[in-house]
């Protein structure tokens, strides 16, 4: 009867991946030659978003509709390319399915609309990104049920505004039905829906043109050239009031990592890895892994999933990677970039590699290092925005006798602060954060300045919770006069830690090699710390050639980071107390009994 009863909880309880988008998903989870952990990622994301939908979670409204992804993928598939040698069917390729699949068959339990609202994708040069975008503009115009549709091709440029406006003509023109359907007028950079009514506009950066307009769909073309998010903004702000519309971003990596595509591509890894919760954002990204060998062309088809699958292509990608090898300079970055899709200065200027920082995750809290000695590092704000604490425990590990390094990390922000930021949008989820325990949010001056009695209430608490030997406080000195004279209640050194890259070069490099030596820990749940993490970048080198960390965006949030450093600095000179021969014996054991 047990086993009986074990198989149909098996059958009631495996998820249905009978259609092409699932079963698709199912089949690459693992496919490490073909996807880069994104898209793996994206896929696994998809499969665990099916098991949540069938578990009927109250958080998780949304169901998928095979029909209604197929009626997409059925439409394009049925476009004619008039461009080259001759008309020719369209044919999606398996990952252009799943993009539109996944975009259109993620509807409302409830209302049947669609779940996604916004679409990031991100791929290398010449890999469909227009033939996507015109696909998405056809259907949302004439054949999405939706009458008077405004639809928005965007860029910086009018020209190239203009590109994916054309790739629809191209459909239109090499197809009789479709011309019966569609008017097209160039003279207006406009195509005109019949059965509908909707209309399909090109717009370059003249703002003006699109304010108070309302997009069923806004098509954001190459956002990596934007210098600012103002048309993202105005286009996303006119969809509030509809019940269903997309603001589509199809782009190749960028060399500004100052621009809200940086922005925009870096919140949407940290959606995929479950740093940040988005629900409504689609997102496909198509890069190699970080120890693939970006001059094997085996590993080409990652980033570049319709030329690696060509080898007529491949091979002319192969001529331009010996090229761009040999000049370098601007060749190489323009290869690197568009050809491979990868923001050339990332690796130059992250602050901590963030598949390192995740393998330092640990399951262990303060309780595990009650009675020890520990370090605090303060970085503390005058303006109320968020303020952070950091502990670090420097011990040995009783196994390889290195000195490792566990971090506790907290913080601070003022009621009325967060709202501010929550209403201009910032991407940081302060409520969850808020929820998790990650974040205490205080309300004294009327929410508006930063709490320090809150803040020192909240390390004495822990102190006296956790029998903690504080032996010093590492503080920067801005803000700090405020209550310096309270720290001294600690009973411990207190030390100002000035914020400039000659006093805070060594800690900074060498809290980035403890991180790649994985001798720094932490308690995996805090995301908040992670996301820290993630946004911190390296500052440019002064005349000494020393540096320190910095952010890109005024948004960002790197003050645990800060407080961290201090802490390091400190830490790094702390002698770690032998462990004895008892001592790792209990400790192997257990290990033992966890294991």
């Amino acid at each position: 009867n047990n086993i009986k009863i074990l198989k149909i909880w098996k059958k009631t309880n495996k998820i249905k991946t009978n259609d092409r988008i699932s079963r698709f998903a199912e089949k690459n989870l693992k496919n490490k030659k073909e996807f880069g952990e994104d898209a793996r990622l994206a896929f696994k994301r998809h499969l665990n978003d099916l098991k949540r939908s069938e578990k009927n979670d109250p958080d998780f409204p949304y169901i998928f509709d095979p029909e209604k992804a197929e009626d997409i993928i059925e439409l394009a598939n049925k476009l004619t390319i008039a461009e080259g040698e001759g008309d020719q069917t369209f044919t999606c390729a398996g990952f252009q399915e799943f993009i539109l699949g996944s975009l259109f068959g993620w509807v409302h339990k409830e209302t049947g609309k669609r779940r996604f609202t916004d679409s990031y994708v991100q791929v290398a040069r010449q890999q469909g990104k227009s033939v996507l975008n015109a696909i998405l503009g056809i259907k949302c115009s004439n054949f999405d049920n939706y009458n008077y549709a405004q639809i928005y091709c965007t860029a910086t440029k009018q020209d190239q505004a203009r590109i994916v406006l054309n790739e629809i003509s191209k459909f239109i023109n090499a197809d009789a039905d479709l011309l019966e359907l569609f008017e097209i007028k160039d003279y207006k950079s406009e195509i005109t829906a019949k059965i509908t009514n909707a209309t399909i506009r090109a717009l370059g950066r003249d703002t003006k043109s699109i304010d108070g307009f309302r997009p069923y769909l806004g098509i954001v073309d190459e956002y990596h050239a934007h210098k600012d998010n103002q048309m993202y903004k105005l286009l996303k702000g006119g969809t509030r009031k509809l019940k269903q519309s997309l603001i589509s971003v199809i782009t190749t990596a960028g060399f500004n990592l100052n621009a809200p595509c940086y922005e925009l591509y870096k919140y949407c890894r940290r959606v995929l890895r479950g740093i940040d919760v988005n629900d409504r954002q689609f997102i496909y990204i198509a890069q190699m892994d970080v120890n693939d060998d970006i001059w094997n062309p085996k590993n080409w088809i990652k980033c570049c999933p319709l030329t690696g699958n060509d080898p007529e292509l491949l091979s002319q990608m192969q001529e331009d990677a010996k090229k761009a090898k040999s000049m370098g300079g601007e060749e190489m970055r323009d290869f690197l970039t568009k050809s491979l899709n990868i923001w050339v200065t990332n690796a130059e200027t992250a602050f901590i590699d963030l598949a390192e920082w995740e393998k330092c995750g640990s399951n262990r809290t303060l309780e595990d290092f009650r009675g020890k000695k520990a370090i605090c590092g303060l970085d503390l704000s005058s303006g109320g925005d968020l303020t952070s604490l950091a502990l670090i425990f420097p011990y040995e590990d009783p196994n390889t006798g290195d000195k490792k390094y566990y971090i506790y990390s907290h913080s601070f922000i003022p009621q009325r602060r967060m709202q501010e930021h929550m209403d201009k949008e910032d991407n940081a989820p302060y409520i969850i954060w808020q929820k998790e325990g990650l974040l205490t949010v205080t309300t004294a001056a009327g929410g508006i300045k930063t709490d320090y009695k809150t803040i020192l209430a909240h390390l004495h608490n822990i102190i006296d919770k956790y029998d903690i030997d504080l032996t010093a406080i590492g503080y920067d000195p801005h803000n700090a006069s405020a209550f310096l004279l309270d720290l001294e209640d600690f009973g411990c050194d207190l030390v100002e830690i000035k914020q400039s890259a000659r006093s805070l070069n060594d800690a900074t490099i060498d809290f980035q090699l403890e991180v790649k030596a994985h001798n720094v820990e932490y308690d995996k749940k805090n995301k908040l710390l992670t996301r820290s993490m993630n946004d911190a970048i390296l500052s440019e080198p002064n005349s000494f050639g020393e540096i320190k960390i910095d952010k890109m965006l005024q948004k960002v949030r790197i003050d645990p980071c800060d407080a961290i450093i201090d802490a390091h600095k400190l830490a790094m000179g702390v002698e770690v107390e032998e462990i004895t021969t008892d001592q790792s014996i209990e400790a192997y054991l257990k290990m033992f009994e966890k294991a």
